[in-house]
């Protein structure tokens, strides 16, 4: 019997589907097939046991007679149709831990921007002003991490290097990094957002998470305290999030992911000066396919050996 191939379907993009293929083809038994229009990625799916992907399109899993897995290549798969997967019997893997490093990296930026008020000198820059603004310090201020999995992990270690009191929520407590001061579970949210001079999510979006920071959780927060998303848009009330921002009832918010994306060019969010703005990229890492590549081998090798309870980063 061949090995089995594993499909990379069309909307991964071109050149980074190209490149994964030429590092993952060779450490893995079967053939690495790169779909580059819909109707390729349509005709392999039919036939494929496997795929590496952002995302199974419908249409694919009315044809996908032989898939058993689906290797997402983001940590996030809320856009995945879990319960016609479960119904399928098709295993669900994702990429948790390849993105931690950078976006991590992303969110010491984002304060140290804030702190040392690098985004309202950018502004004078920008305008030919010459405006002293004075800066303050990361050590001893507070920073709280809503979901402390690869990615809070990391960051609540970044943070402890700078000096900062980590504190993070998490279901078991009983696993909660070393890197913590403190640790609260998700039903003391509150007592968390009140401590905090940064609030880091960086949770999965779930039914327990959708609109989880709206009106009454920034009336909480202090009015220096600057807002971090990384997880997903709607884990923030984006209304409630303008509103905060607007009357001063926050000082500020670093914004990576957005209910709508790209963000519209109407939101009120782009000419807010205590806002910074960035395109979904805080994952972008030149080191993506050999984190990839990792996850996927060992997942693979567990694939063919029919070991499917010993694939990594399982999901279904």
């Amino acid at each position: 019997m061949d090995a089995p191939a594993v499909l990379l379907p069309h909307h991964v993009d071109r050149e980074i589907a190209h490149e994964f293929a030429a590092v993952l083809d060779p450490a893995i038994a079967g053939d690495v097939i790169v779909a580059e229009t819909p109707e390729e990625s349509l005709e392999a799916v039919r036939t494929v046991e496997a795929m590496a992907t952002w995302g199974v399109a419908d249409e694919w899993l009315d044809v996908a007679e032989n898939l058993r897995w689906v290797q997402a290549l983001s940590a996030g798969v809320d856009s995945y149709d879990h319960e016609t997967l479960r119904e399928r019997d098709i295993v669900l893997t994702n990429a948790s831990g390849t993105h931690a490093e950078p976006i991590a990296e992303q969110v010491l930026g984002y304060m140290l921007t804030f702190e040392r008020n690098l985004h309202q000198s950018a502004r004078n820059q920008a305008r030919g002003v010459w405006e002293r603004v004075a800066g303050g310090e990361l050590r001893g201020k507070t920073v709280g991490i809503v979901g402390v999995g690869a990615i809070g992990t990391r960051t609540a270690e970044l943070a402890g290097a700078f000096g900062m009191e980590v504190l993070g929520t998490k279901r078991n407590l009983d696993d909660a990094p070393a890197a913590l001061d403190e640790v609260y579970p998700p039903d003391e949210l509150d007592e968390l957002l009140r401590r905090v001079d940064y609030l880091v999510l960086a949770c999965p979006l779930t039914d327990e998470t959708e609109g989880l920071i709206g009106t009454p959780e920034f009336k909480l927060l202090s009015s220096d305290a600057v807002v971090v998303n990384i997880a997903r848009g709607d884990v923030i009330d984006e209304e409630a999030l303008i509103r905060a921002l607007q009357r001063g009832r926050i000082g500020g918010a670093a914004l990576d992911v957005f209910s709508e994306e790209p963000l519209p060019s109407e939101s009120p969010l782009w000419n807010l000066s205590n806002v910074l703005i960035t395109p979904h990229m805080a994952g972008s890492t030149p080191h993506k396919n050999g984190r990839w590549r990792d996850i996927i081998v060992e997942n693979y090798e567990a694939f063919v050996a029919d070991e499917l309870d010993a694939m990594i980063n399982r999901i279904i």
